[in-house]
Formats: C-alpha cells, structure tokens, sequence
C-alpha cells in the first residue's frame, strides 16, 4: 500500500514538473517575441544611425537623418510591436483572412473581395512617382527586417501555428483602403435601401424617411435646408393599408432590431469630433487644435503614437501612424495641427446598367456595348481547400446586386479609381502654415475627411480631404443609367475647388459626421449618411464662450456626456408614464430622477434611451411597412437623423401616419413605454439593476481572445464601464469609442494633452500593454509630447 502510494506521490511530482516546464516554455516562448527596445540593431538600407528613443508608455521618437531613414525604422518598430494587426489589417482590405484564420473568415473575405484591392494596390503603387515609391519601400524593407529581428514569430502566429508572410509596399496603400472599408463602406447599405424605399413607397414618404434634414444641425455657415414635410391624408394614409401589413409586426416593441445600441454593430455609431479656434480665442495667439476619431476597439488600438523626427529636412511631428503606412496621420508639426473626421458626404452611387436586349453579359455604354468581365477570384482557406469566388465587373464597377426590376446594380465608388489614393497626407509633416496644409489636404488622395487644420500664426481652416465625384445632372441618391455620353461622373473636383472655410469669421470651427456645408459646397460634397447634429451643436455651443483658452479648455468638451437631445424625449416618457399610472411608479421614479447624462449608474437615462429607439424604431416600422414587407429579408435600418421624424410625428400626430390597430397616439406611445420597460425588465431581471453602463460598456478584446478560450484573461482589457452615447461628444458605445483624444496648439506641443485606449504593445507581455489606457478611460489629462527617455535603440546602417 504505501509503495503504492509512493509510486502514484512520484507520478503526480513528475506530472506537476511536466506541467511546470510546459507553461515555462510557453512562457518562454511568448516573451521570445517581445521587441527590442534597447541596444543596437544593424539595418540594411539606412544612411546613417537612427536612434529610437520610448518613454516610460513605449511611445517613440524615431530620430533620424532623413525622412526614408526615418520610414525605415518606422517600418522596423511598427513591426516588432503591431505585426499581428497590421497583417489582420491588409488581409481585411485584400480578402484574404481566409488564408490566415479559415474558412470563418470566407463572408467576410467575399465581401471585400468583390472590390479587388489587392489588385487596385499594386496598380497605385506602379503609377506612383518616384519619391513615394521610395517611401513606401523604405517602410516595407524596415518591417521585414524589424520581423526579421525577433527571436520568434509574433505569439498570434505560433497560437494559429501559422508563419508571417513578408511585407511588400502595396500592403501599406491596403492598410488604406482597409480604412475605406471602414469609413465608407457601410454607405452601401444606405444606397440600396434608397432604391428599395424609392420602388415601395410613394415619393413623398420616400423623400420623409430618407431625405429629411435635421433640425439640430450646426453647420458651418449657418445654412439651414428646408424641411421635408409630412404626408398629407390625401396622399399617404396608413389606414388605407391592408391591416395584415401591421399585424406582421407583432408584437411591435423594436421589431427592426437597429438600433445604435446594438452590441454586435458598431458600424451603427456614428462618432468622431473635432474642433478648433483662432488665435484670436487662445490665450498664447497659436491656433488650438481638438481630434478624437471614434472607431471600432480592440487590441491593439488602431493607433501608434510617434514623434518622428529628420534632422536633415528639419522635420519634427508628433502624432498618430497607422501601422503598416510610414505616416504620421494625424497630429503637429511645430507650425501646424490638424485632425479628421469622417465626411460621410455621397461618395459612391448605384449605376443601373442597361442591358443589350435579350443578353444578360452585354450593357449599354456612351461608347457603344460592352460586355460585362467575369472574374474568377479564388480564396486561399488554411487548412482547407481553396474556393472560388465569380465576380462580374463592369467599366463603373463591380456587380452588386438588382434593382427593384431586376436590372443588375454597379457598384461606382471613388475607392475604386486609382487615382483616388495617393499620398499627399504625407507632406502635411512639413507643412509651414495653414495655405500649404490646406492644399495638401485638398490634394490627397484618400478617404474623404473633414480635414480641421491650424496653424502657429493662429489660423484655422476646414477642408475636405480626397477625391470627389462631378457628377451629371442625376440623383445620387437613387440608382442611375449611366449609359448616355456626358452622364455618370465626369471627373474630379480640382483641388483647388475642393470645399473649404477658412478664417470663420467668429473664430472657431468644428465638425461632427454631420452636416458642415449649405449651398453649392453642400452640393458638392452630397449626402451619404450624415450623423444627426445635437452632437455637433453641443461642441459648438462648448466653444462658444471660450476665450483666451488653453489646450485644457478643450477637455471638458471631449469629455461631455451631456443628453441635452433627450432632454425633449425625457419630459414625453414622464408624460407617458403618468397615463400609465401605479404600476410603472419605480419606472416613473428612475426617469423623474435621471442625472441628464449617459452616466454609467443612471437607470433612468437607459430607460428614457430605449424608450426613443423604441418610438423611433416603430415610427420608421410604420412608415416603412409597404418596402418592408416587399423585401422582409433586406437589411433594414432607420438613418441616423430618423429620430427627428419620429419626433415630428408626436409633435404633430397625423392620425392617418398612425399604426392603424392603435386608437391614437397616446395609446401607441402608451404600448411603445409597456414595451420598453418588459424588454428591459426581461433583460436585467429587475428595473433597478438596468443601468446604463452594462450596455455602453463591454472590455476592450484582441482580435484571437474570443475563439480561444482563456486568451481574454492575458490579452483583453478588463471590463470597465463607460459613461457616453451617441448624441454627445463622448461617443461610447459597447465596441466603439474614442480611438484617440489630443488637443494642441503647433508651436506648443507640450502643453498638448493626449488619450488612447490600450496601449502601444501588441504584446501582452510588453510593459507598455495597456500603458495609458486608464487616463483614457477616466480623461486624466496626459502629455501629448513623448517623456523622458527610458530606453534607447539604436539602429545602424549594414556594414
């Protein structure tokens, strides 16, 4: 018995060592791929020794002669620290996850694959002039060597067991166009919902749903548009419709389930600011900048902050890169300071082709017929077999879909046209004032942007980045034939003409995704989507009594979480309430008592938020129910400046836009509150447990951590909650939020302040995983400067 016990004692030792040396050599594995942060490293290319210097947060200055040296070790660090992300971000833009992950990517590989950038890259980069070509392959022979470098591959590759493949200079121009997909392709969507509500729907419903313009707006000009009005009795009358339509609809609480607090859609939120004022308004005389770009957040963040510095060309900027480009995006150069935001101006259009009677391959051109090109694209899958994707692709672009009567729909997008992406965006570095960044702003080649730029001298100016359509005299909101000469686009916007304000008389500007132009330039820019204005409206007004401001004025604004929108929406649910009665008395409690914020303890402000999706979401039900039930199985979503509709409709209660199985509109707005309060009585269990932070809230994950079970303990951040919706500065939302916040005035970039979620490492074993985060999350104003120097590479040319 006791040998017994002696012999299982010593298995269960032996066991326990194996264990113990498998997760050392796990262990030693994992921080075999960290990055070099100091010492000396040899590479090839250089001119001469560049220094990389990080902080005590691993945020660099990358020190060199020159600007290709400077991309060189760029390339280098980048790599070490974000190879895994740049790779996920290429691939996104290419179509070719597949080959990385598997099959689970295929949907998402034939989404993007249907655009062809791989190919659309390669052509860019060959047309390229010299000095750009330069740059990029500078930057690609650093992150080679910089992957080279590490003792292992990146942890993601040895936990896919797969191996890096190397990088080329047509990867960087896909980095771009993965941000197109970001910033524009979700406009798509909107397109073909046009076409279907425009074929269902007569025009002055049509034009109500999807054309109305939102009261809140501030643009910059004070240009107001005029409202679309509501449909009279005469000619739209909900209770003519056959009542089955609505009865459909049961129960009717959400029943679109679109709403911008989806957890699983953070393509739903519109976010991102960005402002500025004059000298005139700031207490050094230089102008004062503010960006935060909203996107989706995972780990890594989008962003890796450098301060990247040629001594030769006398360049010295500070800011935000891109891994995988050798730019510095957005950020300071000593003379000038600029920010983006997402135009969500009309960049692409349906094209209906017309098709050469009794072909379905053959389309009508202002050349003459052409045929449509059938491609065959193939997707590589790792561990499985390759699959074959066919694409039709017309001279506007690829086939996308058909049009109410069948005819097929092109695709016309300003990603598509190689002349659309340059790289301009990487003179704005060395930009001497606010005419020469304007004008790089007006000729680069990118995703259309509000460009918010000052300089050192105290100037402000916006501007919209990219290249934009002349369009013939069509709609670009509905589908088209282009088939006729002169029709479709018929070039581009010179830069010179690309809209732009400059020197706002009352010295401040500011723009939101929503409307920023009335007029001609309004005209010219088009509408894609815009963001509903209280947004906007609120950092305009936050600026407003600002005088002799420091870059920390700016932080409040940044950090207003203010629901001045639903304060209108509150006082009509207590109002509703008050019908109901006794038995939502502790409902009635929660909204009477709501702080006025999206605070993440405040129940009344998620009750009172539910409950305007709720009476929004039914509104464009109502309106929507003849297009809907023409094509249950489309993707429908109200636009963002909806809610102002249904608000126009409570206001002035047309009985005949009203579901027909209700009495009036108090009974409807009396279901759409019972509705709101069971949904959330059934999801939280008990009203007083249903705050507002457990659905604006949700940890920060790596892209790998949710298929592999217990990565998220070393990979994620913890789950902490934020306050911040849609309709306020503070964008939050379960996925998305502030990728970045800064405000600085060129010239004085250490009085700057900077913010980002994460940190710099990709690795979770880096010290600087996470370094930073906390003073994003509880806007603790950090330096926009890079610290002082705690570790020193050197990096030296080849012998």
């Amino acid at each position: 018995m006791h040998r017994a016990v002696s012999i299982l004692a010593r298995g269960l030792l032996w066991i326990g060592a194996l264990l113990l040396l498998l997760v050392l050599a796990a262990w030693l594995a994992l921080r075999a791929s960290l990055p070099e942060v100091e010492g000396e490293a040899t590479l090839a290319g250089l001119s001469g020794r560049v220094l990389v210097e990080r902080d005590a947060e691993g945020v660099p200055v990358i020190r060199g002669a020159n600007r290709l040296d400077v991309a060189r070790a760029s390339g280098y660090v980048h790599a070490q620290e974000r190879f895994f992300q740049m790779d996920l971000t290429r691939r996104s833009a290419a179509g070719e996850l597949s080959a990385l992950v598997g099959a689970k990517a295929l949907d998402a590989d034939r989404r993007v694959r249907i655009h062809r950038f791989r190919s659309l890259a390669r052509q860019v980069f060959e047309n390229s002039d010299a000095s750009d070509r330069a740059l990029l392959e500078a930057y690609a022979e650093g992150v080679n060597a910089g992957l080279g470098a590490l003792s292992a591959r990146p942890v993601e590759y040895l936990l896919l067991r797969r191996e890096p493949e190397p990088w080329t200079p047509e990867d960087s121009l896909l980095v771009t166009y993965a941000m197109w997909i970001t910033l524009q392709l979700n406009a798509l969507p909107v397109e073909l919902q046009h076409e279907r509500l425009h074929a269902a729907l007569p025009d002055v419903v049509y034009r109500l749903v999807a054309r109305s313009e939102s009261p809140w707006d501030a643009p910059l000009d004070n240009s107001i548009l005029p409202e679309v009005p509501l449909p009279s009795a005469d000619e739209y009358d909900l209770r003519t419709l056959d009542p089955v339509l609505f009865e459909e609809d049961s129960p009717p609480t959400n029943p679109l389930r679109l709403t911008w607090l989806a957890a699983d859609d953070p393509e739903a939120m519109l976010g991102s600011n960005n402002w500025a004022l004059a000298g005139s308004r700031t207490a050094s005389g230089h102008a004062l900048v503010a960006n935060d770009m909203h996107l989706g957040l995972s780990l890594p963040n989008t962003w890796y902050r450098a301060r990247l510095v040629a001594e030769q060309e006398n360049l010295d900027v500070t800011g935000v890169t891109l891994p995988g480009t050798p730019l510095v995006v957005a950020g300071s150069n000593g003379r000038v300071a600029w920010g983006f935001t997402n135009s969500y101006g009309d960049f692409q259009d349906l094209v209906r082709l017309d098709l050469e009677p009794g072909s379905e391959a053959r389309y009508l051109t202002p050349d003459g017929v052409e045929a449509l090109q059938r491609i065959t694209e193939v997707i590589e899958v790792a561990d499985g077999e390759a699959v074959e994707f066919p694409i039709e692709h017309s001279r506007w672009g690829p086939v996308v879909g058909r049009d109410a009567e069948g005819r097929p729909l092109v695709h016309a997008w300003t990603a598509h046209r190689p002349e659309a992406l340059n790289l301009e965006l990487w003179r704005m570095e060395s930009a001497q004032d606010l005419e020469q960044a304007i004008g790089h702003a007006a000729g680069s080649g990118m995703p259309a942007q509000n460009a918010l730029i000052g300089d050192a001298s105290g100037r402000i100016a916006w501007v919209i980045t990219g290249k934009l359509p002349r369009r013939a005299d069509y709609d670009p909101l509905l589908p088209s034939s282009w088939a006729e000469p002169g029709s479709g686009w018929t070039g581009w916007v010179e830069p010179a003409e690309q809209p732009r304000i400059v020197d706002p008389p009352d010295g401040r500007a500011w723009t939101a995704n929503s409307r920023v132009v009335g007029g001609d330039l309004y005209a010219t820019v088009g509408n894609g989507g815009y963001a509903h204005g209280a947004r906007g409206m609120q950092i305009r007004d936050g600026l407003g009594g600002l005088q002799g401001a420091k870059p920390r004025a700016f932080l409040p604004i940044h950090l207003d979480d203010r629901a001045v929108y639903l304060t209108g929406w509150q006082q009509l649910l207590l109002e509703t309430l008050d019908r109901l009665g006794p038995e939502v008395a502790a409902a009635h409690a929660f909204v009477s008592g709501w702080s006025g914020r999206a605070a993440p303890d405040d129940i009344g402000y998620r009750i009172v938020r539910s409950f305007e999706r709720t009476v929004t979401d039914r509104s464009f039900a109502m309106l929507t129910v003849e297009a809907r039930r023409r094509w249950p199985e489309f993707g429908w979503r109200p636009p963002a400046r909806f809610t102002d509709v249904a608000w126009r409709l409570i206001e002035e209660r047309p009985p005949h836009l009203l579901d027909p199985r209700f009495a009036d509109w108090d009974a409807w707005l009396d279901d759409a509150a019972r509705s709101t309060l069971v949904e959330l009585q059934e999801t939280c269990g008990t009203l007083d447990t249903c705050t507002w932070g457990k659905v604006s809230s949700s940890p920060i994950r790596h892209p790998l951590s949710a298929a592999v079970p217990g990565l998220g303990l070393l990979f994620d951040m913890t789950w902490i909650e934020l306050p911040g919706d849609w309709s306020m500065p503070r964008v939050q939302s379960q996925r998305f939020g502030a990728s970045e916040r800064f405000a600085v005035e060129p010239g004085r970039e250490v009085e700057g302040y900077f913010h980002m979620p994460g940190g710099q490492a990709g690795h979770p074993l880096s010290p600087y995983y996470g370094a930073g985060h906390l003073a994003w999350v509880e806007g603790t104003p950090s330096p926009f400067l890079p610290g002082p120097t705690e570790y020193q590479l050197t990096l030296s040319p080849a012998p």
